[in-house]
């Protein structure tokens, strides 16, 4: 697995947290309406295009795996964190959840029906985005979705503590045009968007980009 200063503070820190994390953070059968709605027409869009492997990458303790299995797709998750996969094994023996990187991916060019990445591109520098992104196009089949949740803004924050514990992993909150035209860069052709403001920052937002590779 592909290995850097980032990824590696990123790691240790999820590793340390995982266990508080899962107690804290919300189900997805508990989100907004709205993000709810868009993982349920992912979903379909997969669906509808004959559906095939899924990858929810950086899936943490594998709930939002789940939730697209529920949905009827064919869910794996990947996550970089080796607590958080095992925390997913533990409650998802069904399911299949691997160790890894989203910046270089153990699968084969075009073999995913749709790819998800839900609240976990923040950790990546700005700088790494565009390679980031070309390895989901890689692994989708041609025009295949890809569905992106996650903050957007302009902040760069590096918290000392999360979830009770010390950690030392970054966060890039970048403009929701800059994601989408990053996307772009990278050969997917951004369909939707739909952004939320967050609730007690108005420098800040939530953002969903569906985009076709």
């Amino acid at each position: 697995m592909a290995d850097s200063a980032h990824l590696a503070a990123v790691r240790d820190s999820y590793d340390a947290v995982a266990a508080d994390y899962v107690q804290r953070v919300i189900p997805p059968e508990e989100l907004d309406p709205v993000s709810r709605a868009m993982l349920s027409a992912f979903a379909e869009i997969v669906r509808a295009a004959g559906g095939g492997p899924v990858a929810d990458l950086g899936c943490g303790p594998g709930r939002v795996t789940a939730y697209l299995a529920r949905l009827g797709l064919a869910a794996f998750g990947v996550d970089v964190s080796g607590e958080m996969v095992a925390l997913a094994h533990r409650a998802y023996p069904e399911l299949r959840f691997t160790h890894g990187s989203m910046t270089a991916l153990d699968l084969v060019d075009g073999t995913l029906g749709g790819v998800l990445a839900w609240y976990s591109v923040h950790h990546t520098p700005p700088a790494q985005l565009p390679a980031m992104f070309a390895e989901f196009r890689r692994v989708l089949r041609p025009g295949g979705p890809l569905l992106l949740g996650g903050h957007a803004g302009d902040a760069y924050l590096r918290p000392t503590e999360a979830y009770g514990h010390p950690v030392s992993y970054e966060s890039h909150l970048i403009p929701a045009d800059r994601l989408a035209g990053l996307l772009a860069q990278a050969g997917f052709t951004v369909n939707s968007r739909l952004e939320q403001p967050h609730p007690a920052r108005a420098d800040r937002s939530y953002v969903c980009l569906l985009a076709y590779a």
